[in-house]
């Protein structure tokens, strides 16, 4: 009895946590509830902590269809990489340097070269990283004049409308929204 409440209870949650993804989302009532139908038929639904294995193991974090795969239909097999690609993953990750260093490999023996890449450790022994091309001067200020005429800007802490109600985390246009143009979204 206590499994299929628990059931009913995550179905609801998950039904009203799709309504609210909707909002933010743009789905319709009915494509959340297809969503809803299909995660419940596939077992997609993550457990309630009182469902397990046993009474020892709880199922915190594990879905419905990892406790049992028997009473939830497999899901299709992806398709991995050839051993080609994979071994020409490898030589190009060799070529460029692109790969772990042991933890016994470093700069001296005082340094561990654990975590860190081998072109990091020695980037003159391989070929250098292209350089991405970032935004001129003249783009950057156009994006700042845009956005100060918006108001798209974070507010500081101490920007508010009143003294109870601070700006930290909120832009400028949300704090002060009749001092800037609306801004429409498709």
């Amino acid at each position: 009895m206590k499994y299929a409440t628990a059931s009913i209870a995550l179905a609801v949650a998950a039904l009203v946590t799709g309504h609210a993804q909707a909002a933010d989302t743009g789905k319709t009532r009915e494509q959340v509830r297809a969503e809803l139908a299909e995660a419940q038929r596939t077992g997609d639904i993550a457990a309630s902590k009182d469902v397990g294995f046993d009474e020892f193991t709880p199922s915190t974090g594990r879905k419905l269809n990892e406790l049992n795969p028997a009473a939830y239909p497999a899901k299709p097999a992806v398709a991995g990489k050839t051993r080609e690609q994979v071994r020409a993953e490898l030589a190009e990750a060799q070529r460029t340097g692109d790969i772990f260093a042991s933890k016994d490999v470093g700069v001296d023996e005082f340094a561990s070269g654990a975590g860190r890449k081998l072109n990091e450790l020695n980037p003159a022994a391989y070929p250098a990283k292209p350089a991405v091309a970032g935004k001129t001067r003249e783009q950057v200020r156009a994006e700042l004049a845009e956005a100060q005429r918006t108001g798209d800007i974070f507010a500081s802490k101490d920007v508010g409308v009143d003294e109870f109600a601070s700006g930290a985390g909120r832009k400028l246009n949300e704090v002060f929204p009749n001092l800037y143009p609306v801004t429409r979204t498709n």
